[in-house]
């Protein structure tokens, strides 16, 4: 009795083993964790740079807060393919970058998504990782620095202390405001 089983069609071959390695993929992911939670609003990578801790905000949100708050925003612009972005964004995870950074509106820019606010915010060249320190009416303090000469808004990529100092040095108006002289106010009776 002569066969009638045909051979099956290799792109039939090649759906179904799609299929099961799609199917799997989801698996997988169903059984991984969650991403981090970030603030509602932030930019896309702000979990990469510790969102869940930092209140990171884009442009659109960030500049409006400063100007509203007063506070002095700290601007980081990064590239998803920099190498020293990624890591420099460990340096954000550290406890005092993470409390020092309420006094700031934290803005993450990626040069890549934002190339005109790049170029707009690059006082000494749009290299990244660059560090801002800019306040409420736009200007980059261009004292708070970083010790490379050739990339001053390029801060240490592997160890949290230069942010900090520049943080810690980095005032709002109101923080910034002098103090009454020794015995002003006191009752002179």
């Amino acid at each position: 009795m002569p066969s009638t089983h045909r051979p099956i069609p290799l792109r039939v071959v090649m759906f179904a083993v799609g299929l099961l390695l799609v199917g799997s993929a989801g698996a997988v992911r169903a059984n991984a964790p969650p991403p981090p939670v970030t603030a509602p609003g932030a930019p896309e990578h702000a979990a990469e740079w510790n969102g869940p801790e930092i209140a990171w905000r884009d442009m659109r949100a960030g500049v409006p807060e400063t100007i509203r708050t007063g506070k002095p925003a700290l601007m980081v612009m990064h590239a998803t393919w920099c190498t020293a972005c990624r890591r420099y964004r460990e340096v954000f995870k550290d406890p005092r970058v993470v409390a020092l950074s309420k006094k700031f509106v934290m803005i993450l820019v990626d040069v890549q998504k934002y190339p005109d606010v790049n170029g707009a915010f690059a006082p000494d060249g749009t290299y990244v990782p660059r560090t801002l320190f800019v306040d409420a009416e736009g200007e980059v303090d261009t004292t708070l620095v970083g010790t490379d000469p050739q990339y001053p808004h390029s801060l240490k990529i592997d160890a949290p202390d230069e942010l900090v100092g520049l943080m810690t040095r980095a005032r709002s108006p109101a923080e910034a405001a002098p103090l009454p002289p020794p015995g002003a106010g006191a009752d002179t009776r």
